[in-house]
């Protein structure tokens, strides 16, 4: 299933996108899809609708975060050999895992609005895996059974916040607006690999990421395993698996986001995103 959570920010509805690309309203079934949903386990139920049957949307009502009230996002970082090499970075022996504040979620379409001041924002395109079972030190070979679904996540990165303030991973990347995922949530029977899925980032009309999934450092379920051991994984929780070559930082000489551009980027089975990049006024 490719569900999606659509409405104005703050009051959207769930629903489904059918075989034929027809957005169907779930909300006579579903209350939302969030945590407590996912975690009960009425996602599995959706799947046994006719969504035929559904009220089809009309228009193109804006796409929200298809997860609501997301517990947590954890990140992976350095995660692509070809990344680690282009910023300099020695590979990990282990995944590196940093925070993003859920305040950053917005819309697969929604700005993307930088911060003021900022001159080093980034585009970064990740494997969003969305928890559904509770996770407490699961196995590698288990952690898989454990997933929800996939998303695509875009991981905007400041880097003078990142980087310049002493290590600041989680403060780079913690902006309001620099989470966008979506469009959809494809539930975790839709994607029989998550080692096999083409990615790719444009900025403008220059296409900055192509790469695929199975150039991981770290696969997903290891990623899941690893985690587990060190805090417990809830139903709805994000997990982004880190980001391939191609990135601003990486560009010799580096290249960052400019207010006016616009980014698309997209994995195979799991849709588009396309955000307009706009400057940030100081509130007053």
């Amino acid at each position: 299933m490719r569900l999606v959570r659509f409405g104005e920010p703050g009051r959207e509805r769930p629903g489904l996108v059918d075989a034929q690309g027809t957005l169907r309203d779930l909300s006579g079934h579903l209350e939302d899809i969030d945590p407590k949903s996912i975690g009960a386990g009425e996602l599995a139920q959706v799947r046994s609708l006719d969504a035929t049957s559904l009220s089809a949307v009309q228009g193109q009502p804006r796409l929200g975060c298809p997860v609501g009230h997301i517990g947590k996002i954890v990140c992976i970082g350095l995660n692509y050999t070809d990344h680690a090499a282009e910023v300099g970075a020695a590979l990990p022996t282990e995944p590196i895992v940093f925070m993003k504040s859920t305040t950053s979620i917005c819309g697969p379409d929604d700005d993307v609005l930088l911060p003021p001041g900022s001159e080093q924002s980034d585009w970064e395109v990740e494997l969003g895996v969305v928890i559904g079972r509770r996770m407490r030190f699961v196995a590698e070979a288990d952690a898989l059974k454990h997933v929800a679904g996939y998303c695509i996540v875009n991981d905007v990165s400041e880097r003078f916040d990142q980087i310049k303030r002493g290590s600041q991973w989680t403060l780079g990347k913690s902006h309001d607006t620099f989470c966008p995922v979506g469009p959809w949530l494809v539930t975790a029977d839709e994607v029989s690999d998550p080692q096999q899925l083409a990615m790719w980032c444009e900025v403008g009309d220059h296409r900055m990421q192509e790469s695929h999934t199975s150039r991981m450092i770290f696969g997903v379920a290891h990623c899941l395993a690893h985690l587990s051991c060190f805090m417990t994984l809830e139903p709805g929780d994000l997990v982004a698996t880190g980001t391939p070559a191609g990135v601003g930082l990486g560009k010799k000489p580096p290249r960052f986001l400019r207010d006016g551009e616009t980014m698309r980027l997209g994995i195979a089975g799991l849709g588009v995103q396309t955000q307009a990049v706009k400057r940030a006024s100081r509130p007053a």
